[in-house]
């Protein structure tokens, strides 16, 4: 399984909206990064993605998104065949 590499914070329900359905995909274990915690990361997270929200998702190499794209991601049928290592662009993001 790829892995799994989340920007988030403490308080958001679309942060924990998301790692419930990775978890509900098979996913064990989530690397977490907390913005709010070290404005270092929110600074990392905003150059490798372009975005100021949370969440943002990479599994693997691969750019998700937010909550949004990674339902819409699993909706399409993309979400199993990226976390397995078995396609390399998702759907809608």
């Amino acid at each position: 399984m790829q892995a799994v590499k989340m920007y988030t914070t403490e308080v958001c329900p679309y942060c924990t909206r998301a790692k419930a359905l990775l978890r509900q995909r098979g996913v064990a274990q989530i690397d977490e990064i907390r913005i709010d915690l070290d404005a270092q990361q929110r600074q990392q997270m905003m150059a490798a993605t372009g975005q100021r929200t949370v969440p943002q998702i990479f599994i693997g190499e691969t750019y998700v998104g937010g909550c949004d794209q990674l339902v819409a991601l699993d909706r399409s049928g993309g979400l199993l065949p990226l976390l397995a290592g078995t396609t390399q662009s998702p759907t809608g993001a």
